[in-house]
């Protein structure tokens, strides 16, 4: 039986808030993580759905979506400078040297930025760089949470699927 997630930590469960927010943003960006343990590149790129929408895809698209909220949203640098792409729908792509393991990096590399940019920052203060205008980061987190649980359940049931093909 699998290990219950931190946030099951009863000292998670009076925490102040912000505490409670990075404890279920860590818990969900490790959870789609895991949905690459133990895959091959092929079975990590394998297309199910008509979409672009892979197991490896979702993890390079959550590095763009970090990227985005916890960069451009509080640096205000634009995308280019931030190495991004300009669409949602372009960092699905994947190119030819796209591994688990650089992917994986990039997106613990993106995590970990994400947590600097905002540790000093509270849950009331105004992110000024998205493009719908100012945001308070507790709404950016409250985002990104459901950005990332979306992807869970996304890569939950591709990688079922993958590994039930290859059984």
């Amino acid at each position: 039986m699998d290990a219950p997630p931190p946030t099951f930590d009863p000292a998670i469960y009076d925490a102040p808030l912000r505490r409670q927010f990075d404890a279920f943003l860590d818990d969900h960006r490790q959870i789609l993580l895991d949905c690459l343990d133990g895959l091959t590149e092929e079975q990590a790129r394998r297309r199910l759905v008509p979409s672009r929408t892979t197991l490896l895809s979702l993890l390079k698209h959550a590095t763009f979506v970090e990227r985005v909220w916890f960069d451009e949203a509080v640096t205000r640098r634009p995308r280019t400078e931030i190495g991004i792409p300009e669409s949602q729908d372009e960092s699905f792509d994947l190119d030819d040297d796209d591994t688990v393991a650089s992917v994986t990096a990039a997106f613990r590399a993106a995590c970990d930025d994400s947590r600097q940019a905002i540790a000093g920052l509270g849950l009331d203060d105004v992110l000024p760089g998205n493009r719908r205008g100012p945001l308070p980061l507790r709404w950016v987190m409250l985002h990104m949470l459901r950005e990332l649980a979306q992807h869970c359940g996304h890569a939950e049931i591709l990688r079922e699927q993958v590994l039930a093909a290859d059984a």
